[in-house]
C-alpha cells in the first residue's frame, strides 16, 4: 500500500448494488475514525482474475466477495484458511508477503450471531436439520461439526445435491429429500434455513415447526424480511429463534480488522442503521 493514500477494500460482487457490506465497513471506520474507504466492485463473471491481481497493489489492501464469485475466489487465492480449503469457497480476500489468501467467514459469522442470540444452543447437539444444499449450507454444516453435532440432516428439494453435499462432509452428514423433513423434526435440536425460501420476491417456506420438540432452536440466514416467515412461525410456537441479519452482520468484522487494524463489535447501532436501510428495499440477497 502507498505510505501517501489511505487504505481501500470493498466488495466484489455481479450484481454488487445490493450489497450492505459499504454500510457496515463505513460505519467501522467512522466509529474507529480511521482513513480508509469500502466501495463496491461490480465484476463480471469471468473477469474476476483481472481484479484480484490489483488486490496489494497501490492502496487496495482487501476485498469481500459475493455472488458469484466466491467459488472462482477459492482456485484464484494462493492460500487459502482451512475454513476456507474445506468449503471451496472464499469471501474475504488480502494479500499477504506477495501470496493472495482467502478466508470464509461465514462459518465465524454464524456461530457469532448463534452464540449471541440464543446461549446455550449446544446444550443439545444430537441433531441439527439443515435445509438447503448451496454455498451457505455447507458453512453451517461446517460450523455444526464443529460444534460437536451428533447428526446433522441435509434437506433439500433435489435430494441429488443434498447427497453431493454428504458426499463432500462425510460422517456425521445425512441426505434426507423433502418428504423426509416432519419426521426429522420430531428428533430435531436445531433448525437452520440455509436456502433462499422465505426471502423477500422468492417463493415462501412452507414448515409445520409443530414436530419440533420445545427446547429446539430456529435460525434463518436470510434478513430480508428481517423477521422472515420462518422466525415469525418459531416465535409464535414459543421456540427460541435466531434471525439472519447478525450473521451478516458478524462476518463482516475479520476483514475489517485484517484490513484496517482494529477489531469491531457488533453494536446496537450498527444493527439498526443496518435494519433500517433493509426496510428501505425490497428485494435483498445474502
Amino acid at each position: 500500500m502507498s505510505k501517501n493514500r489511505a487504505p481501500r477494500a470493498g466488495v466484489v460482487g455481479w450484481p454488487v448494488d445490493h450489497s450492505r457490506s459499504p454500510t457496515i465497513h463505513r460505519h467501522w471506520l467512522k466509529e474507529f475514525g480511521l482513513p480508509g474507504s469500502y466501495e463496491r466492485f461490480a465484476v463480471r463473471p469471468g473477469e474476476f482474475p483481472s481484479f484480484a491481481v490489483q488486490i496489494g497493489r497501490a492502496d487496495l489492501v482487501g476485498a469481500n466477495v459475493t455472488a458469484p464469485h466466491k467459488e472462482a475466489a477459492s482456485r484464484f487465492c494462493d492460500r487459502r484458511t482451512p475454513v476456507a480449503e474445506a468449503l471451496g469457497a472464499v469471501n474475504t480476500l488480502w494479500r499477504q508477503d506477495g501470496l493472495l489468501w482467502g478466508d470464509n467467514t461465514d462459518v465465524a459469522g454464524f456461530l457469532a450471531n448463534m452464540d449471541e442470540s440464543a446461549p446455550g444452543w449446544t446444550t443439545r447437539t444430537k441433531l441439527g436439520v439443515v435445509i438447503g444444499a448451496g454455498g451457505a449450507a455447507r458453512a453451517i454444516i461446517y460450523a455444526l461439526k464443529a460444534r460437536g453435532f451428533d447428526r446433522i440432516m441435509v434437506v433439500n428439494r433435489t435430494l441429488s445435491r443434498a447427497e453431493a453435499v454428504v458426499a463432500h462432509f462425510g460422517a456425521p452428514t445425512q441426505a434426507a429429500s423433502w418428504p423426509d423433513l416432519r419426521a426429522a423434526l420430531k428428533e430435531a435440536d436445531l433448525l437452520v434455513n440455509t436456502s433462499l425460501l422465505g426471502m423477500a420476491g422468492q417463493p415462501p417456506l412452507a414448515i409445520d415447526l409443530d414436530p419440533l420438540p420445545d427446547s429446539a432452536v430456529v435460525a434463518d440466514i436470510v434478513y430480508v424480511p428481517l423477521r422472515t416467515p420462518l422466525i415469525e412461525a418459531a416465535r409464535a410456537r414459543g421456540l427460541r429463534a435466531v434471525e439472519g441479519l447478525g450473521m451478516l452482520l458478524h462476518q463482516a468484522a475479520p476483514g475489517f480488522a485484517r484490513w484496517f487494524g482494529a477489531r469491531p463489535s457488533v453494536s446496537p447501532a450498527l444493527r439498526a442503521l443496518v435494519e433500517a436501510e433493509v426496510l428501505g428495499t425490497r428485494v435483498e440477497a445474502q
